[in-house]
Order: C-alpha cells, then structure tokens, then sequence
C-alpha cells in the first residue's frame, strides 16, 4: 500500500482519521489494514468516542475529544462557538433561510461526527446549570441529535413534515446557537435550547416538570427582546425563526425562515423597519484572535458588523493584555504560535509559557487555531457568523510608523485610563458627566492608543480653536457606526433611524457652512480617517451629506412636518384609528401615498357611514325608551384585541322588541366573530354592511403599510453605496463632540494646552535638542479640580532621568502619576492640569508602581515586579518617558539596591526621560556609572516640632522616611510605634547617617543640614501668622491713609486682625459684618477672601479635602465694597513680600483706586 500523505497543519489531523476510517469500513477491511500510525489513531478515536456516547457525562473523555476547547464554560464568560470544529465537520451554509421539507442530503458519517462534536460544546454548557428547574430537565435530554430531544418521551417525535424536525433542519445551520422557532403568539425552544431558557432567561418550562414529556420553554413574542437581552448577555448567540405571517389553509403548517440572530454586541433588528421607536445598540464585541512572532505579540480583531479587521503586532505582553481588558469579545482564539514558547519567566500551565497573558486568557473561554492568523481568523468569522466565502473584509489598521507604543497594562489602571478601584479616574475629570456613551469610548481609546505627532497636533489645534470660538455649536448627533451598517444592510433602518443620520448629515454641514467651524471641521479630517480606516475628502464628504440629507428629506417625514394627521370621526372611537394609522402614517412624506391614503380616507368615511347607519338609529332608540326604565343598555365600541369596531349591548336580545323599525335594524345585527370564526362573546354584535366596511379599511391601511415599509427599505438600500461617507461622518461628529466636551471641562478646571515638541536627541550628549526636555509650571494632580483650589502645585523641568527620594506620604506616587497623565493628555493633544507645559512627543509612556503577587500564575510580587521592569527596560528608547515608584521594594535591602542602580544605570544609557523613586538610600553609596542623573527630592519642613511634607520637588536627597509619623498618623498604636523607636536607636542610629535634604543634584559635592538647620529655615505656624498680620496691617493702613488725606477724613481707629485658631470659630460680632480674610492653608500657602458670612465661608473651606486645620486672619471694614477693594490690594501686594497665594489670578478680576467707591463709601459711613 503506497505511503498515505498526512495533512499539513491547516487541514486536522482528526477529519484525517475520520475519512481514512471511514473509507476502510466502507470497503470492508478493518482497522487492522491501516497504516500502523492511522490505524492507532483510528482506534483511539473509536474507542474514546464510543465510551463518550455509552458515558456521555465523562468529563475527561470530553477533554480528550475536544481539545480545542481549554477551560469549563464560566456563567459570566462568553462561551463561544468552536469555530475549529465547526471547519472540520460543518458544509457552508448559506445566512438566511427559507423552510425546507428535505432531508439534509449529507453523508451518514459526516452528519454524525457534526452532530457529535456540537453535542459535546453543549454539554459542558449544561453541565454548569444550577437552577434546580433547569437541572431536572437537563436530566430528561437524549444526545442522540442537535436538539437533544428523546424521542420516546411525550412530545419528541422527530417525524419528518411536524415541527420538531423542522426545528431539528434549522439547528444543523447555525448548530452552536440557541434556536428560537416563532409559534403564533410563542417563540418556543426544545431540548437543550429549553433548558439554555430556562438557566439563563428565567423562563418557566411549558407543561412544569413532568417527567414524560421533551424540555420546552419560550416566551412571547412581546417579551423577545428581553430573552435575547439576557442569553446574549451571557455570552450565547440566537437564531430566531419567524413565521410567514398571512392567512393559510385547513390543516396546513405556515411556513418559517431564519429572520436574524442576536450575538453578544450584535442585536436582532428584524421588522425594526415597523417599530415607532428606536433600538439601542450595545458596543459592538469583536472576533480577536491573539497569536506571536518574532517582533512580539499581535493581536487580530475582526468586527463581523463592520465588515473590518485590524493586525497590532510587535506587542508587549502587558501591552496585549492592556487591550483585552478594555475589549469585549465575542470569541478569543489562541495561535498555536504560543505554545512552548520559552520567551519571558511565565508560562501557558500545560503548555509552557503564560504570565499576565496566561492569566487573562485562563479566566476566559478562549480556542486555539492555526494557520495565517489573519486569514484563518477571517475564515472563522465567516463560519461563526454564517457568511459567505465571497464576503471581504477591509483593514483598518493604523500605521504603527511615528505613532507612541501602545499603554501597558500598568499604566492604565495606574492612572485611572482603565477604571481601577483606589485609583483615580482620568476618564471622569476629562470630559462632563453630562458626555456619555461614544465620546468617552473615543478619549478612552485614544489614551490607551496614543497617536502619531502629526494627528496630536491636529487634535490640539481643533481644541485650541474650539476654546475660542464665539458662535453657536451644532448638537453633534451621535450614531453608532456599528448601528448604521447593520440597520442599512438589512434594510431595517426606520424613520426614526432616519431622522438621526440626517441629523448627522446636517451637523455636519453646519460644521462646514460656519466660518468659524470650518477650520476645526478641516482639522478633524485626518483624526477621523484614523478611526475608521476610510480616507474621505473634504469637498466630497460635504458634497455627499448634502446629496443624501436632500435624499432623505424628500421621503422621510421629519418632526416638524406633522401635516398627516390620524382619521377622527364622530361615531367611530378614535381609539380604533390612532392604533391601525399609527403604524405608518407620519413616517414618509405623504406625496409618495397619495393614491394609498386616499384610499384609506374613502375607507375610513365608509366605516363612519355604515357605523352610523348601522348602530347609531339602535343605541338612539334604546337610550330613548329602555335605558330610562332600567333596560339594556347599547354603545360602540373599540375591541382592540380583534381590531374592530363592534356594537356592544349589555343584556340585549335582538329579538325581543314590539316597534316595527327598530326591530327591522335589530334584525340586521349578528354575533361578532374572531378571525378564526369564533363567536366573541354573548354582548358583542356587527352588520354585514359594517364588516364590509371593517375590511376594506382594513385592505387600504394594509396597503399603506405596505408601501411605507416598501419606501423606507428602499432607500435603506440606495443609502447602502454611501456607507463609508455615513460611518466617516458618525464618527466625525462623535470626535467633535468629544473634544468639544473636553475644552468645555478642561476651561472650567483651568487647564491649559502644553507646547507639543517633535522630539530629537544628540547621541553624543544624550540631551534634547529643538524640545529641551520636557518641563512643568505649576503641575497638579490631575484628581484635584484646580478651580476650587487645595492642590499643590509643583514645577518639573525635566532634561535627563531623576533619582527621587522623599518621606512616605511626601507625594512621590501623586507626582509620578500626575507627570504621567499629563504627558500621555499632552501627545493625545489634550489639554493637562498646569499653568503651562512643553512636552516633547514621546514614543512610549511606561509607569510602574507597586506590584502584587500573583498565586495562580505562581508568582511573588518581586517576580511580577521584575517581569514590568523587564518589559520596560527592552522597550524604552531615548524617547521614552519611565516613571519607576519605589523600585525593588519587595526582595532584601542589598541587593534590591544594587538590581536598582542597574536599573538606573540602564535607563541612564538610553538618555530618556524619567523618574526613579526609591527609599533605598544605599543606592547613594553604589559606584553608580552614569552621566546625567539628577537628585530631586519631596521636600519636608518642621511644624511645631513635627517634620511635615511639603509634597513640594526640590533639588537634592531627602533621607528622611517619617516611617514612625505616618504609622502614628494611620492609627498605630502608640506603644508600638515608641518600641519601635527604641530597636531604631539601639541598631541603626548610632551608625546612621544623619536624615538630611541634600539639595544639591548631582552624586558629588553635596552638602547636608542637619535637622535643626532646617527647622531654623521652616517657618512655624505662629511665626507665619505674625508675619502675615504684620505685612496685611502694613499694606492696608498705608492705602486708608492716602484715603484719609485725599477725602479730608479724620483718623479712624487701627486696623485689627483676629486669629481664628484651627478648632476655633469666629465670634458672633463676626455675624452680617464685611470682612476681608486671610485662610493659612497647611502648606503654608495663603488664600485671601472677603465675605458677609464669615462663619459659613470657614466651614466651606474646612470641608476639603486636607483643609481641616487651617488657621484664619480676619479684619472687619466698613462695607462689602471696602471689603473687595481690601481683598484685591492684598492680593496684588502679599506676593511681593514673599508669600505664596493660591488664589493669584483673582487679583486681575478688580483694579484698586480705578474709582472713589472705597472714599465715598467711608465718608457716607
């Protein structure tokens, strides 16, 4: 027998055997006449998969069966279809289909291993059911077929021509998604789909729990859209099969299709076209497939939706999983690439490598695959999702040339770009909390993608124009691209739809007619074109919303034109009107049905007619001779339920009656019927004159119907050739309204836009060159609002890496954190917390700080700590900036110190930019070989006896931790913490070095202060007060006095300034009294103020944050204006003798002396 070819990777190893086997038993030899090698393999296959379906709960043999499938299906994960499975057994299939009576015409052993492999990925579904209802019906499956029906119990027949087999023929389509078949007034679902229901969907089983009969739920259909609401929640994909609505004939089964699915991210929008409303669309959820090469990780994402997919290769690890938290799949795919892969200290548990990959991936429901990860990839989507082959993809993938690297995992939660719990949003002081949805996803992926030089520049400059425009803005429509494409696609898009994208359309146009829009319109182009992919002119972009704004203005009936007005009649409930036009009047304009309402309106005033005729002389004489005498009563009446209008006479017998004309129309009334010819009710009755009436407008208002779903599926597929101009447009506007939001909250915390440099570096020097470095004036944390004041600022100026130290709680982690989202705000064009900023673009931004150990990838925090520093320390560039918290802080002292300074020494090499933060001060005393480090510290101070932060950079060394003050401050007990003093004293102290700030910036020369020298340089807070007093009493006597000699007033009595101590309150004679007041902030800044109530305004500021203990000076004047005149002078003047202000800019509001208020004012006083 000749050598047997054994298939490469990309065909499986298991069809191989499958056929080879078959093709043997066919022939009738056994497995004895296979190779040695198939034949193995044949019979570990037989053997396994016949004790699978003899044992089919046996977990392992499950495993064995199904590699590709890693882990158990997790409620809250999503579980996903094996699309490698679903390549080997499945045919291609078309997406829609109509109702077929054919047997499948599929071999026998092809059909069954397909049915075999698709049973065995719902059985580990069903084995994580928990409900006690659903558990009991899982316990009545039968996994002889796609449905799991046991066709011996009551119910389960599979007879070809009834429903369950027709149910069984659209399962094998789609076989990894929960069926839901359309049975009159019930979607229903049987067998394993049921007990999906009845887990995830909170479904009843029909029929209870007995135990004779199939598994069957559903729901009505008014409640489909929260069924599939929650089973796409939880990760499942549905099919839904419709009926062919319309009258059929005796004992004959409608006919039904599959209208749609629902994916996670993708809705079902079958007859939206009809709806009166709108749908809301979730973020679309992609198909990411996650592989390795020689560069680094790449990462594949395919959105079915959008038709595109997008390759980001040369990935760090911490990069990749940075993007999977922030990403919602629908499936994730492995390459095979990543196995035994020996690159970093992590590992893939059975299969060799892993780390922070390995532990994302291992908490999902994830599939491996093979082949080109792109094309094999796209090849799964189509399969999953029913495609066909011929469907294309487009790419959409940025450039990676000139743009930044992607933020790694760390440095996204570390300063809130990824939402962390304890750390401080970024995203929420970005934008208003009034700017939801779109917007904030758009800032959120532009923070973690920052991008090139030349689309930052663009972004600063649109919002440097957005600040200073002085017209009025367009409302900037947001619609889901996502949305869009489906919608018109499947020609589901209603008016309402409508009326957005020509909104859409018109903001746009309005951004371009503006003369002052224009520009920012122009600048908005290229950032655009990167969020889409799409490359759009100008000229046409604005040519074709014009075109299709026009287009949709001529059939769409927009809010504004409400001349089509629902029928009114005087005998026929307007009930029964509103109900059968609203559902298509007032959607298209009406000269597209003129002839169709003309019809409905003759149909209409014929009701009214034969109404009128028919019932109205009836209820006239009953009112008139019966009703008065307590007889039966008559009316018209609306029955919603049957669409009709009826008479309704309570207790009325049409037979009894003497006068001769009222009988003669009694006679003429019949029992109302149902459509199914049913009687309605002992009280309900109609003419023949007004069911002829009922049914021709019933007929018109059909056809108006008709022709209005006709119109807007239409033009749902004339729009479908100006997508790209539609999804190039929506996403404009979203951009627009973004930045617009950010300008709008970036002014009001008083944020300012930095100087963004293109970055060059001299090899020889290692220093900047064209950019300086980067550099900071007046920096705050990005948490604090700079408008209400309380931060402090702090001034960087940066050239070369600094070597930070500085006590705990002395603001190092606020500082690196604050550097860090300013310079990612400031190449993402935004603007940042600072008075002002030069900021060169940086190629990567990489902030790491504090590490913790992770158990289930079996490491310590040292190792993860290192795993970060490897990543960063390989990345970074001369262009980089690094920013390293309290380096080595979890391994032994002398050698974390001496793995610190190489990691100093490193990044010394590269000459980026950064900072080094660190309380190993050994590292001081190492032969550090390095050229342009520069010492900062976090500056300290004595107040009444205490050394304090002053979370303020200086130059130098600052050894002192205040480890014992903080533990005091966190509620240590004081026992222990004295103890602790005492070892300190009894080991370290007699062989310390003294706790200095050296505040020189180099390692040599640097001279130190002992602990008293700093305190005789620290003012305390008594001695600032009087210093304050002294300087205010100075400044204001001398302006009263030019006062007084200008207006000829006599001397007033001395200006007094009264201390309010820091648990003290102001005295009641301070109560309606103007007074000007001085607030002696606790980082010895001063904030000056006047108020009528000072009580209240002391309580206010003690109310924040770190504010609890200020100290206040205060002095009473003669009236508010006095008190502002007082306010603005020491405002202007305190600076210059040496205080510090935080409230410097209110000086430039009011110019003192340009009026006499203060002079009239004492006199009339």
């Amino acid at each position: 027998m000749p050598e047997t070819h054994i298939p490469s990777s990309k065909t499986s190893c298991r069809f191989f055997c499958y056929s080879r086997l078959f093709s043997f038993f066919v022939a009738g030899k056994s497995a004895a006449a296979l190779p040695q090698s198939h034949a193995a393999a044949a019979m570990y296959w037989l053997t396994a998969r016949n004790a699978v379906v003899l044992v089919y709960r046996c977990r392992s043999l499950s495993f064995l069966l199904s590699p590709s499938i890693h882990r158990p299906f997790l409620p809250s994960g999503s579980p996903h279809h094996t699309g490698q499975h679903s390549r080997i057994f499945c045919f291609k299939e078309r997406k829609l289909y109509t109702k077929t009576s054919k047997k499948l015409k599929q071999s026998k052993i092809s059909l069954e291993d397909k049915d075999y492999a698709h049973i065995i990925w719902w059985k580990e579904r069903l084995e994580l059911c928990r409900k006690p209802s659903s558990v009991l019906l899982v316990k009545r499956l039968a996994f002889t077929n796609l449905l799991g029906v046991d066709s011996t119990l009551k119910n389960g027949s599979l007879k070809e021509g009834n429903l369950n087999c027709e149910m069984l023929q659209f399962k094998s389509k789609f076989p990894r998604e929960v069926l839901l078949c359309r049975v009159g007034d019930f979607y229903e679902a049987i067998g394993i789909d049921a007990c999906i229901l009845v887990e995830y969907a909170g479904l009843n089983p029909f029929g209870g729990l007995r135990s004779d009969s199939i598994p069957r739920a559903g729901c009505p259909v008014v409640n489909l859209r929260q069924t599939l609401d929650d089973l796409t929640r939880h990760g499942f994909s549905v099919c839904i099969v419709e009926e062919v609505q319309g009258p059929t004939h005796a004992r004959t089964r409608k006919s039904r299709f599959i209208s749609g699915h629902a994916h996670p991210g993708s809705p079902y929008v079958f007859g939206l076209v009809e709806d009166n409303h709108d749908l809301d669309f979730p973020d679309p959820m992609p198909v990411v497939g996650i592989s390795r090469s020689a560069k680094g990780y790449c990462i594949v994402s395919v959105l079915e939706t959008m038709k595109t997919y997008s390759a980001e290769d040369n990935l760090t690890e911490e990069a990749l999983v940075a993007k999977l938290r922030t990403c919602r799949c629908h499936h994730l795919f492995l390459h095979t690439s990543l196995r035994n892969n020996s690159s970093g200290t992590c590992r893939w548990g059975e299969f060799g490598e892993g780390g922070l990959l390995w532990g994302e991936c291992n908490a999902r429901q994830f599939e491996w695959f093979a082949g080109d990860p792109v094309n094999e990839l796209i090849y799964k989507v189509k399969e999953i999702y029913g495609l066909e082959d011929d469907i294309t993809f487009r790419n959409v993938t940025v450039a990676p040339e000139n743009r930044p690297s992607s933020l790694y995992l760390g440095t996204a939660t570390q300063i809130g770009a990824i939402p962390t719990e304890g750390i401080p949003c970024l995203l929420k002081v970005l934008l208003p909390s009034s700017c939801v949805g779109l917007p904030i996803m758009y800032i959120r992926d532009l923070l973690l993608n920052p991008p090139a030089y030349e689309i930052a520049s663009k972004i600063q400059e649109a919002c440097k124009l957005m600040s200073n425009i002085t017209c009025s803005i367009p409302e900037f429509t947001c619609v889901p691209s996502a949305k869009l494409v489906k919608l018109l696609e499947l020609r589901e898009t209603n008016h309402i739809e409508f009326c957005k994208i020509k909104s859409v359309l018109d903001d746009t146009i309005q951004l371009y007619t503006n003369s002052e829009l224009r520009e920012i319109l122009m600048l908005l182009m290229n950032p655009t074109s990167v969020a889409t992919g799409l490359k759009v002119e100008l000229e046409t972009l604005v040519s074709e919303c014009r075109s299709v704004s026009s287009r949709i203005g001529e059939i769409i009936s927009l809010d504004s034109e409400n001349y089509q007005k629902i029928t009114s009649s005087t005998t026929v409930p307007n009930e029964f009107f509103e109900d059968m036009e609203s559902s298509w009047k007032g959607r298209v304009k009406r000269i597209h049905l003129e002839e169709e309402c003309a019809e409905v309106d003759e149909a209409a005033k014929a009701l009214s007619i034969a109404i009128k005729e028919d019932f109205i002389p009836i209820i006239s004489r009953i009112k008139a001779t019966m009703a008065p005498l307590g007889g039966p009563k008559g009316e018209i009446l609306y029955a919603r339920e049957h669409e009709a209008v009826w008479f309704k006479g309570k207790r009325f017998a049409p037979i009894v009656c003497t006068d001769t004309q009222l009988e003669a129309k009694i006679k003429q009334l019949r029992p109302a019927l149902d459509s199914k010819g049913k009687k309605v009710g002992e009280e309900w009755f109609t003419t023949i004159k007004v069911e002829d009436a009922l049914t021709r407008y019933h007929e018109a208002g059909d056809r108006a119907r008709r022709k209005v779903l006709q119109l807007l599926r239409e033009l749902s597929a004339e729009l479908q050739t100006k997508i790209n101009v539609l999804v190039f447009a929506s996403m404009l506007l979203v951009i627009a309204k973004a930045l617009f939001g950010h300008v709008s909250e970036g002014r009001r915390r008083k944020w300012v836009f930095p100087t963004l440099t293109h970055q060059h570096k001299s090899e020889d020097a290692g220093m900047l060159h064209g950019a300086e470095g980067m550099k900071f004036i007046g920096l705050s944390p990005y948490w604090f609002d700079a408008a209400q004041g309380g931060a402090v600022r702090n001034t960087v100026d940066m050239k070369s890496l600094f070597l930070l130290t500085g006590p705990n709680g002395g603001g190092k982690s606020s500082l690196l954190r604050s550097i860090c989202a300013a310079a990612l705000l400031g190449i993402c064009g935004l603007m940042i917390p600072a008075e002002s900023a030069v900021i060169p673009h940086f190629d990567a931004i990489m902030l790491h700080m504090k590490s913790y150990d992770s158990p289930a990838d079996g490491k310590s925090s040292f190792q993860v700590e290192m795993s970060e520093i490897r990543s960063i320390i390989t990345r970074a560039t001369s262009k980089s900036l690094v920013l390293i918290d309290e380096i080595c802080r979890g391994t032994e002292t002398a050698k974390g110190t001496c793995i610190a300074g190489g990691v100093i020494e490193t990044l010394d090499a590269l000459s980026c930019l950064g900072i080094v933060s660190t309380h190993l001060h050994g590292i001081f005393d190492l032969p550090l070989k390095t050229r342009n480090v520069v010492f900062k510290a976090m500056g300290a101070e004595c107040v009444d006896n205490q050394t304090m932060p002053t979370w303020k950079l200086i130059d130098g060394v600052c050894r002192e931790s205040l480890a014992f003050e903080t533990a005091r401050r966190e509620g240590v007990p004081g026992e222990l913490i004295e103890r602790a003093k005492e070892l300190y004293a009894a080991v370290y102290e007699p062989c310390a070095a003294p706790n200095i700030v050296d505040t020189s910036n180099k390692a040599t020369n640097r001279p130190s202060h002992s602990r008293k020298e700093i305190s005789s340089l620290v003012r305390s807070a008594d001695t600032m007060s009087k210093e304050v007093e002294k300087a205010v009493i100075r400044i204001c006597e001398e302006r009263l006095m030019e006062l007084y000699k200008k207006h000829h007033l006599l001397d007033q009595s001395p200006l007094r300034c009264v201390l309010i101590g820091a648990k003290e309150q102001p005295p009641p004679s301070t109560i309606g009294a103007s007074s000007v007041y001085i607030m002696l902030r606790p980082d010895k800044k001063l904030y000056i103020g006047e108020t009528d109530d000072l009580e209240g305004r002391i309580r206010t500021h003690r109310s924040k944050e770190g504010m609890q203990k200020a100290s206040f000076l205060y002095m009473l004047v003669s009236g508010k204006s006095v008190a502002c005149q007082m306010e603005t002078l020491l405002i202007n003047q305190l600076p210059t003798q040496g205080f510090h202000l935080t409230n410097l800019a209110d000086g430039k509001h009011r110019n003192f002396g340009t009026t006499d208020v203060l002079g009239s004012e004492m006199m009339v006083r």
